[in-house]
């Protein structure tokens, strides 16, 4: 997978992705990523990238001309079409299944933001998507850059050492993650559940799917609408709201 990310504080990323995980990836060469200082792309002696809002306002506005000018010298002489995502507080709400899906391109564009936004025609005439990272304003788009790249650059197969990892983490499929236990098997009177030491696999599997589903019906109940549920699932979701209806009413 190849990912550029146009960013006018490359220095930012640098180090996120020259460590851990991320630098595996591309010692391993399951991932390029080059970072692109837009800021090289402007025509003027200033080197330019922002300017005042039409129309009056607070604030600088991001120029499209030198964020244009630096995509269209990424597609030089290339046959795919990349995925180019604005990263933008007004975007899609980044999520699993969005990662799952950018991990399946061959190639992405991440756009960080700055200043008070971007011109419109980059939204418009340039941009395939628009993520946001949650409903909060950053400084900048860099740190929901690299938030997006971790989320989708670990799902690439062999990027992780044992990719089944992947599979079990929270909303791999719609649910938060069960509980984890490791040793000592007892710490300062705590113990780990009795059946996870069983060593019986199948009764393992069902404790840690109802712990599970359990979970996030107490935490993230708006999660459930799109988890994969099958019918006894259901069945127990049906079973505690019920019993948390007749004991809000005692």
């Amino acid at each position: 997978m190849k990912v550029d990310v146009l960013t006018l504080f490359p220095e930012m990323i640098q180090g996120a992705i020259d460590a851990s995980m991320m630098k595996r990836a591309r010692e391993q060469g399951l991932v390029d990523i080059r970072l692109v200082n837009f800021r090289e792309f402007s025509t003027d002696r200033h080197r330019t990238v922002d300017d005042y809002p039409f129309g009056g306002g607070a604030g600088m506005v991001l120029k499209p001309d030198p964020v244009f000018a630096a995509v269209d010298a990424l597609r030089q002489g290339e046959q795919s079409k990349p995925r180019i995502v604005l990263l933008t507080p007004q975007g899609e709400r980044f999520s699993q299944e969005k990662a799952y899906e950018f991990a399946h391109e061959s190639w992405m564009i991440l756009i960080c933001g700055h200043y008070e936004g971007y011109d419109e025609r980059i939204r418009e005439h340039l941009a395939t998507d628009e993520i946001s990272i949650g409903d909060y304003v950053l400084t900048s788009g860099e740190l929901a850059a690299m938030v997006v790249m971790d989320a989708v650059v670990r799902l690439i197969p062999g990027v992780l050492g044992n990719q089944e990892s992947a599979k079990s983490d929270s909303f791999a499929d719609g649910l938060l993650e069960f509980p984890q236990y490791t040793r000592p098997r007892e710490f300062r009177g705590w113990s780990v559940p009795e059946i996870l030491v069983s060593g019986n696999h199948l009764e393992i599997a069902k404790w840690r799917r109802w712990q599970s589903l359990y979970r996030t019906w107490q935490r993230r109940p708006d999660l459930l609408a799109k988890a994969h549920l099958t019918d006894a699932d259901i069945e127990l979701i049906k079973d505690w709201t019920r019993d948390a209806d007749l004991a809000s009413r005692l």
